[in-house]
């Protein structure tokens, strides 16, 4: 599933083709989505201007003139930008053509993305946003308020982290590769803590995703830019799926466990 670097840099990719352009035309071939897309959405966006292109959490979020576009790539999903209005492949549901001839494409071969729109005043108050947690690459996001928000919680590490009522987009990959980079066992209670360790998490977390976004995302499976392109992250994971494989950092095998429905890598050397 593409988490916040994926979606960041998708964003970053569409931002220069689409702002301040005019929606010209948009083909809807199959409305089937996690949530069906919004019958007449076709028409209603034609002569509507993208005015801003932002993201909260996974959620892409493309401001026209009378409401909100509301995009999630859900587990196999991707946006292209091409102009070439031709060779349509069997996955390709959804194009959004603007006045400078740029055509934004939404693919997805699994369906389990969304495109929705909403025409509420303040966006952030929409039911699919309005209960989600900290930014990870926001001032609001510090060591501080992970030690404070864990007090109370029984609940590893790991899961405390891909809590999206708590911290959004960090997903599981980022949250593996963080806990490793910050010494920290995943299967720890997050209660169990000190402000100190989590100083260093919060610290881990931010270069951990700045880097998968310098580096252009993970491409595992479905995930490609903007330009069709995949991402090389994984070429410098520490832990993520290195199962059996030794540790980057002393030698010793990298541990794979299950935590609820989740693999978890770690080494048990160097996270305590």
């Amino acid at each position: 599933m593409p988490e916040l670097p994926e979606v960041e840099i998708t964003r970053r990719g569409i931002t220069p083709a689409l702002i301040n352009q005019t929606i010209k035309t948009v083909t809807i071939r199959n409305a089937s989505l996690r949530w069906p897309i919004p019958k007449g959405l076709d028409q209603f966006l034609v002569g509507q201007k993208i005015e801003a292109i932002t993201r909260r959490a996974k959620y892409l979020l493309l401001k026209c003139t009378r409401g909100f576009l509301i995009i999630h790539l859900g587990m196999s999903g991707s946006l292209r930008i091409s102009f070439d209005v031709t060779n349509v492949e069997k996955h390709d549901h959804f194009d959004l053509e603007t006045s400078n001839g740029a055509m934004l494409r939404y693919r997805d071969p699994r369906r389990f993305g969304t495109i929705l729109w909403s025409e509420v005043e303040e966006i952030a108050q929409h039911p699919l946003l309005a209960s989600l947690g900290v930014e990870p690459l926001s001032d609001a996001f510090h060591g501080k308020m992970l030690y404070e928000q864990s007090r109370h919680r029984d609940l590893s590490v790991k899961a405390f982290l891909m809590n999206h009522q708590i911290l959004v987009g960090v997903g599981n990959i980022y949250a593996n590769e963080a806990l490793f980079h910050a010494g920290i066992c995943p299967t720890i209670l997050a209660k169990r803590i000190s402000l100190a360790r989590y100083e260093k998490l919060a610290n881990a977390i931010k270069t951990t995703l700045n880097a998968a976004i310098d580096a252009g995302g993970s491409s595992l499976r479905d995930f490609v830019n903007s330009e069709g392109k995949p991402g090389y992250f994984q070429q410098y994971y520490w832990v993520y799926g290195r199962g059996d494989e030794p540790c980057r950092n002393c030698g010793q095998l990298i541990l794979k466990i299950k935590q609820g429905q989740r693999s978890s890598f770690y080494c048990r050397h160097c996270q305590k």
